[in-house]
């Protein structure tokens, strides 16, 4: 059945998918063909107005600029005829560069009549400074050059060059205004149809979304479910039910995160093993049901001298806890347990058969060191057992510590709790 709602699910999604595809594909050829439109536009406008005024507009600086300024500079005999030939060479191959590329370009049939004109004008400019050149050559004064003709001969290519600067410059303007009215048109219509699209798409995805997210909405609240049912058993699985402490599968979880944690970082890491004083006899005495409340006691004096989030407390089986400490000294290490110790027996659970105290205690071992690469993973669980076992021995109701986790020692610095 779950396969099958999957199945509508995908459906749905595939036939939005296919719906924005085709609409996005159909806007996008529509803009394509009337962005192309635009570009010719786009070409005309600039190729036809832009580039030949530049390029007038050079042919004007090189016969005011170049030619003029050379011709003055030879009428005052400050440049020798041979600079002043190559000179006025040099700019009549510009000019006559420049044109070409200017008669190149696209011209309108009213434009040409006027352009053959400006091209005969040039080419008589050209032929004045080239006769000029030829005297030079026969060995002319360049000072007997007539400055009035000169200066007529440049007002006069200026005014027709000007000319047809000012058509360009009219042309330009033509062209922009036709290409705003079809760049308008052609947003409109764009627009029109786009929204007319999105509109479509928004109207039918509605209803498609409406149905994809009822089928999530349900989805959603069985994950929901789910998800507390898995957090409930993942609960049970690493929980003592009797106890609400970590159960031993939690236990190894931990031990091997911490340590491993605890050797990245060089820090201290702390290992308790509890185990209550003469439980056995306590249950035989008071029975399981006394004997179960014995255990819930010792685990709130756990939980209520251990609250840190780096502090973890264990039921690792029996009557026999775990404690993990993170970033806790010695010192710090050792205080905790004899404060457990002195919190357990100040609770006064009557135990007639113990023979170390009136009242419940507990037997502590501790292993407590800076961790390294070289530590072995399971020398603090023997170490603290070994330690558990000293301090049974050493008369119970009390903990023993050690910093020393070599495998090849059994020395130790044993401590005797009040």
């Amino acid at each position: 059945m779950q396969f099958i709602e999957a199945l509508k699910l995908r459906s749905k999604l595939l036939f939005l998918f296919l719906l924005v595809t085709i609409g996005l594909f159909s806007v996008g050829i529509i803009g394509a063909l009337n962005i192309d439109s635009m570009k010719k536009n786009l070409d005309s406008l600039y190729f036809g107005s832009l580039v030949p005024v530049v390029e007038l507009n050079k042919i004007l600086q090189i016969y005011h600029g170049n030619i003029t300024n050379t011709i003055y500079k030879a009428k005052n005999a400050s440049i020798s005829n041979s600079q002043v030939s190559s000179q006025i060479q040099n700019a009549l191959m510009k000019v006559k560069y420049q044109w070409r590329s200017y008669e190149s370009h696209f011209k309108r049939d009213g434009e040409l009549q006027y352009v053959e004109y400006a091209a005969s004008e040039i080419k008589d400019t050209n032929a004045y400074f080239e006769n000029i050149l030829l005297g030079i050559l026969n060995g002319n004064e360049l000072k007997n050059i007539s400055i009035v003709n000169f200066e007529k001969q440049m007002e006069h290519i200026h005014s027709t060059i000007k000319k047809l600067i000012n058509y360009e410059v009219e042309v330009a303007k033509y062209e922009r205004k036709k290409f705003l009215k079809i760049y308008e048109s052609v947003m409109l219509n764009v627009g029109i149809i786009l929204l007319l699209v999105i509109l479509g798409i928004l109207i039918i995805s509605f209803y498609v979304f409406k149905s994809i997210q009822d089928d999530h909405t349900k989805l959603e609240i069985t994950t929901k479910k789910l998800q507390r049912a898995n957090k409930k058993l993942e609960n049970v699985s690493y929980t003592d039910v009797l106890t609400s402490l970590h159960n031993r599968r939690y236990f190894n979880f931990i031990y091997d995160r911490e340590l491993k944690r605890a050797k990245r970082t060089k820090s201290y890491i702390t290992f308790m093993m509890l185990d209550i004083d003469f439980f056995k006899q306590y249950n035989d005495t008071y029975g399981h049901i006394e004997g179960d409340f014995a255990l819930k006691s010792v685990a709130k004096v756990l939980k209520d001298s251990l609250q840190r989030p780096s502090d973890y407390v264990f039921r690792l089986g029996g009557e026999e806890f775990g404690v993990i400490l993170i970033d806790t000294d010695e010192s710090n290490s050792a205080k905790l347990a004899r404060d457990i110790c002195d919190a357990i027996r100040g609770r006064k659970i009557k135990h007639e058969t113990s023979t170390v105290n009136d009242y419940l205690t507990i037997s502590i071992g501790i292993v407590c060191c800076i961790a390294d690469e070289a530590l072995n993973e399971d020398i603090l669980i023997s170490r603290a057992d070994e330690m558990l076992y000293k301090a049974k021995d050493g008369g119970r109701d009390g903990y023993t510590i050690t910093t020393n986790i070599s495998e090849s020692t059994t020395k130790v610095e044993e401590e005797k709790g009040a």
